[in-house]
């Protein structure tokens, strides 16, 4: 599935997928694909909360909608000769990787299409002449800083790790931004690593929640739902109220990775690995010391999902300097959340992260 142009995933599509994950999330087995939908062929044996991310990862690689495969309405209709087509290339791309990769996932779906629905096998030839050859920069580079010295600066820019623990709980108030669309948004964290944020949408209210354990949704009127342990997991990193002072704690292994440019910015990049997880990549102004970007990804059957999550604005709040602006993007939508008001030091009691019991109130 692709977000809509506003941020809004197709309603049919969407709801479709909806109730059959709220009957999965249900259970107190975990099930897979082929227990929670219908007519599963190549993904038989996936996690049912896998099935959805593995639809989205075969949208965005492609660059089509659902209806592209699905029958609007009949999701499980084998009608559309798409539908399977895409199951052979699955089929491909698994015999791929196990004769000729020993079973690692190498090659996926983007690896050919790169956002076309159907891959060129042809190389376009030239539309501008090339550029004269350069000789290289003869000046000596700057030696890079180490790990240590990249987090101590981001620490310190914040204003220090002293100021930075005497802070244990925020609320934030502001706007989530979907395209043209602009809705009120709250945002709470309380140490060490609880996060609620509250959309108000006219009609009810929207929650994403990390209780401090594990993450859920909810919705005004609907029952709430369990995070899997993917989503929880990058929940439970966006809720690090210390992150900064953790981020060698997070992950045993940091390594530096290439520099980068970011918005006209000179980044650095560290590399956060840990054992059985995709990596997570922080990059850090050179000028300022403070985080601009992080990367994380999500595993689906097919491949690897990147988020990108772009802080700016920072301003200090109670003597250390926070983001009042983040954008969250994936391949298949991207939002804002611009606040307006930061409170630090604010008493919130542990229930409001909470997952309710019966339907969201």
């Amino acid at each position: 599935m692709r977000l809509l142009a506003n941020g809004r995933l197709s309603s049919a599509i969407f709801m479709f997928f909806l109730v059959a994950m709220n009957r999965a999330g249900a259970a107190e087995e975990p099930k897979t694909a082929e227990q929670v939908f219908k007519n599963i062929v190549e993904l038989k044996g996936t996690p049912a909360d896998q099935l959805i991310p593995a639809m989205q990862f075969i949208a965005s690689s492609l660059g089509v909608e659902c209806n592209f495969c699905h029958v609007q309405g009949k999701m499980d209709s084998d009608d559309k000769p798409e539908k399977k087509t895409a199951r052979e290339m699955m089929a491909m791309m698994f015999a791929i990787n196990k004769s000729h990769f020993g079973g690692h996932r190498e090659i996926t779906c983007y690896s050919c299409h790169h956002g076309a629905a159907h891959p060129a096998g042809t190389p376009p030839v030239l539309e501008s002449d090339l550029a004269e050859h350069k000789e290289a920069a003869t000046a000596p580079a700057a030696q890079s800083p180490s790990a240590d010295e990249i987090l101590n600066k981001y620490i310190t820019a914040l204003g220090g790790a002293e100021a930075i623990q005497k802070i244990t709980s925020r609320e934030g108030k502001g706007l989530i931004v979907f395209g043209e669309n602009q809705t009120p948004i709250e945002v709470f964290t309380k140490a060490p690593n609880k996060r609620i944020s509250v959309t108000h949408m006219g009609k009810g209210e929207s929650y994403t929640a990390f209780d401090g354990t594990a993450g859920w949704l909810g919705n005004t009127g609907r029952p709430a739902r369990q995070m899997s342990p993917a989503e929880s997991e990058a929940a439970g990193l966006d809720a690090e109220f210390y992150l900064a002072l953790r981020i060698k704690e997070i992950f045993p292994e940091l390594r530096r990775g290439r520099p980068e440019t970011i918005r006209g910015f000179e980044c650095s990049q560290l590399i956060g690995l840990k054992p059985g997880h995709p990596p997570v990549r922080f990059y850090f102004d050179n000028q300022t010391g403070l985080l601009m970007r992080l990367v994380r990804y999500g595993e689906t059957p097919l491949g690897r999902s990147a988020t990108q999550i772009d802080y700016a604005d920072y301003r200090p709040v109670n003597g250390v300097r926070v983001p009042w602006r983040w954008t969250l993007s994936r391949s298949n939508g991207r939002f804002t959340i611009q606040l307006s008001e930061v409170k630090a030091n604010v008493a919130i009691a542990d229930e409001k992260f909470a997952k309710p019991e019966g339907e969201v109130k």
